[in-house]
């Protein structure tokens, strides 16, 4: 049975260097379950797309952050791709909106690379999260716990390793979107 997420209305932050499959096939998975997607980044226009570190496919920017309130979605989508995730952490609107969201108790899924933006936030902290190896340390020294493992699921945050991942992280996501909400 597939999830319906018709009055569900989700980001996913990006900008150039994201991993292509990690936001193509959230997308596509969200997409097919009947929700809305948004692509959201810090220029409008076309953002680049990779495959490790060959050149993939660009995707189009639905709104940037200047047109968009954190209020206004039910959930967040972080790809990875290192020039990705270390670009977003960057950009003192994605942190503001991840703080929001996490605030909200709304789902958050990262994957891969993405979790920087998580660590660059301050919403870590005593919570359990997986990633690309490279940023254990990282988590770790944020005050959460990393672990080795396709995907795990703390409180309204979703992570995952890699591409591989993505079927698991995909379920996780889109069974925790269709669980009903309490009133924030």
């Amino acid at each position: 049975m597939t999830a319906t997420l018709s009055n569900v209305k989700i980001a996913i932050l990006a900008t150039d260097g994201f991993e292509q499959a990690e936001l193509i096939a959230p997308r596509k998975a969200l997409l097919d379950a009947g929700a809305t997607v948004h692509v959201i980044s810090v220029k409008a226009g076309k953002i680049q797309g990779y495959q490790h570190v060959d050149k993939g496919d660009s995707v189009s920017v639905d709104k940037t952050f200047d047109e968009v309130k954190a209020t206004d979605y039910d959930g967040v989508v972080l790809p990875g791709g290192v020039v990705n995730g270390d670009a977003m952490r960057m950009v003192p609107q994605a942190r503001e909106f991840i703080k929001r969201v996490d605030a909200d108790r709304k789902p958050i899924a990262a994957i891969c690379h993405g979790g920087w933006l998580l660590v660059s936030t301050g919403i870590v902290r005593g919570h359990t999260l997986t990633s690309w190896p490279s940023l254990q340390d990282d988590i770790r020294n944020a005050g959460g716990t990393w672990v080795d493992k396709e995907v795990v699921h703390d409180g309204n945050l979703i992570s995952s390793r890699k591409p591989d991942d993505i079927p698991a992280f995909n379920k996780a996501l889109i069974e925790q979107l269709a669980q009903p909400r309490e009133a924030a």
